[in-house]
């Protein structure tokens, strides 16, 4: 996911112009900063069948990041699993040497390439939707150490509250009513 950017915007604080002589009231202006405070990557990593996340900041996508995180998910998957698929896109760090040398070192795993345009095939994407909304959304950085800690905590978060992810089917959080005597059918 990336990239993920400290950003701070205006609105934080009012400028109120001094009152000119000829006019008595004058209009409140917002201070114009739109400075960037760091940025940086997430990796992750997602077991549709648990709904288990790991992710992992850096501060770029090479592809010494990318083997990093490779061997930080061999770690992390039980190793009882026979075989590990790994969806990726055409980024150039999974297709580098040291990747193809990861996967010589490590039979267990298999690269899966998506096609070009067609990232709604990886079942990271709707949980990477997910993790935004519960780390990102409506909120301001102003460091990349705080988003890197937002991160971490929804991704903690998520795993203490982790279901089984269901590819198509959204999951509801309500039970479903029973259709009654003052229900009318067809509407919920």
């Amino acid at each position: 996911m990336g990239p993920a950017s400290a950003k701070s915007f205006p609105g934080k604080a009012v400028i109120d112009p001094a009152p000119k002589v000829d006019r008595p009231a004058g209009r409140a202006k917002q201070a114009a900063d739109y400075g960037r405070r760091g940025k940086g990557y997430v990796f992750g990593a997602f077991i549709p069948a648990t709904g288990e996340a790991l992710t992992q900041p850096y501060a770029g996508r090479t592809t010494a990041n990318w083997i990093d995180f490779l061997e930080r998910v061999e770690r992390w998957i039980p190793a009882g699993v026979g075989r590990v698929y790994a969806v990726l896109d055409n980024l150039p760090a999974h297709r580098g040497t040291d990747a193809l040398l990861f996967s010589l070192a490590h039979r267990r795993w298999e690269f899966v390439f998506q096609p070009t345009y067609a990232a709604y095939l990886n079942l990271i994407e709707p949980w990477w939707k997910v993790l935004r909304s519960l780390a990102l959304k409506g909120r301001r950085f102003e460091s990349w150490a705080e988003i890197v800690q937002a991160v971490e905590r929804s991704t903690a978060y998520w795993n203490a509250h982790r279901h089984p992810f269901v590819w198509g089917r959204r999951r509801r959080h309500r039970p479903r009513r029973a259709p009654g005597v003052a229900a009318v059918p067809g509407v919920r």
